[in-house]
């Protein structure tokens, strides 16, 4: 009996260990994007996008848990704004802060999280005018893991994983300025 345990060990040992090496290998980055356009001036999906709390309204991951705790630091729609959220285990817990503003073009928010695990991530939004009343939206999300999380990106396909989520929330997102 005491040498299965051992056995047993061993195995698990091995397992960690090759698992550790694969990360060392694997990459840490990733970058993800979709985009959407929305029959609308870009001013107007500006306007709407630069408020963060608007988020609660269309972005997918914001709408997990609709009693989460809230709190804000600073001024809506402009850059240093901190919004705040403790939530549910699907919506987790963290911090959206606006880093950058281009009007009509560009907001950067700098996302991060606290749980399910610790990472900070790039979530610009970039807008293109496409005519007086259509506006390209494209939506991304950057980041890094550290290793030995890397490793989560052997196993999981953040482009589709993520960026489904991403898309269902372009959607939302066109659905309610369209209205």
């Amino acid at each position: 009996m005491k040498m299965i345990a051992i056995k047993i060990i061993i195995v698990l040992i091995a397992i960690i260990s090759v698992a550790l090496v694969v990360a060392m290998f694997t990459k840490k980055k990733y970058n993800i994007y979709r985009e959407i356009t929305i029959n609308k001036p870009a001013s107007e999906v500006f306007n709407y996008l630069k408020y963060l709390k608007n988020h609660d309204h269309f972005n997918k991951w914001a709408m997990m848990d609709p009693n989460k705790k809230k709190s804000f630091i600073g001024i809506d729609g402009t850059v240093g704004f901190i919004y705040q959220y403790d939530g549910n285990k699907e919506a987790g817990a963290g911090e959206l802060e606006i880093t950058a503003l281009r009007e009509n073009e560009l907001i950067n928010i700098e996302t991060r999280f606290q749980r399910p695990f610790k990472n900070v991530g790039q979530t610009p939004y970039t807008l293109q005018s496409i005519s007086a009343n259509a506006t390209k939206v494209k939506w991304g999300m950057s980041s890094e893991l550290a290793y030995p999380l890397n490793m989560l990106l052997w196993f999981l396909d953040v482009d589709k994983t993520f960026g489904k989520d991403i898309q269902t929330s372009l959607v939302n997102l066109k659905s309610n300025l369209e209205k």
